[in-house]
């Protein structure tokens, strides 16, 4: 695998890159994470079983987008690929050391010109992509309200309908969604899309994020959920709402937009998570 993975970097670098030295990362819930070097170069790397190949493309073009954009600093792809039995991706190695305060309003800053750049006029994405491994389906359309209730509440009830865990008739709570956004029509944003703590680093430079799932959405949904599992810094949240001020109404949205991550952790984890979805239902929808 490891000579595959050699391979690959150098047919896309063009270079003579040689292993010699290999450290396996902890923190990965679905992959496992390696830090692999020699004394010129570095890079990290993601690997996964072979049926895992399509949410290693997938991330690889949210890297591209977010990239595109020149607001936050994210990895660079080096490449992705396949053996026998794993799927890999390649990625520029970025040296991380503790955040601060300072960092943390960098962050806020830029994100914050990332969700001013309103270049698309729907919601949606170009391609369907990955919420860790769940799909997540980015048909555009042009209505908010229709959009997250479908693609993203709907959506979700489903799959865990389909696992045999109801919160209740999907129709209706879809509408129930869809009626408490049906006012709001926010401009689309590009979004990182999964912006927890645990995607978010820090560098002398500056700050990064990692492993998005990006599409065009509320920039809401993106500061809500990152207040839902190991909040940011408040310096985070002063300086964002100094940058781009939130709407009035956003804590009333907050939770709904959470609704989206605790049901795909339900999914994906079950357990408490359920009980979390079960209660979040419950307090937004009866």
């Amino acid at each position: 695998m490891w000579q595959a993975i050699t391979d690959h970097i150098n047919s896309e670098l063009g270079g003579q890159f040689h292993i010699t030295q290999k450290n396996q990362l902890s923190g990965g819930e679905i992959n496992l994470a390696w830090h692999i070097s020699n004394t010129k170069q570095d890079f990290f790397v993601k690997i996964n079983q072979r049926e895992q190949f399509e949410q290693f493309e997938t991330e690889a073009l949210s890297l591209q987008a977010l990239r595109q954009h020149h607001c936050i600093r994210v990895p660079e792809v080096i490449c992705a690929g396949q053996t026998i039995d794993k799927a890999f991706l390649v990625l520029e190695y970025l040296p991380l050391i503790n955040d601060n305060g300072a960092s943390w309003r960098q962050l806020a800053q830029q994100l914050a010109l990332l969700h001013k750049q309103h270049d698309q006029a729907m919601y949606g994405f170009d391609w369907d992509n990955m919420l860790g491994n769940t799909v997540q389906p980015n048909k555009w359309q042009s209505n908010w309200s229709s959009f997250f209730s479908e693609q993203r509440i709907g959506w979700l009830l489903q799959l865990l309908l389909e696992q045999g865990f109801g919160f209740g008739k999907i129709d209706h709570l879809v509408e129930q969604c869809r009626q408490r956004l049906q006012h709001y029509q926010p401009p689309p944003s590009l979004l990182h899309g999964d912006l927890w703590r645990g995607n978010v680093g820090f560098m002398t430079t500056g700050p990064a994020v990692f492993d998005p799932a990006c599409y065009y959405g509320d920039r809401e949904t993106d500061i809500a959920y990152s207040s839902l599992f190991g909040r940011f810094d408040d310096s985070f949240y002063q300086a964002y709402h100094e940058f781009y001020p939130l709407d009035a109404d956003f804590e009333q949205r907050k939770t709904l937009y959470n609704l989206y991550h605790v049901l795909n952790h339900a999914y994906l984890f079950r357990g408490a998570y359920l009980v979390q979805a079960q209660e979040m239902i419950k307090q937004l929808f009866y």
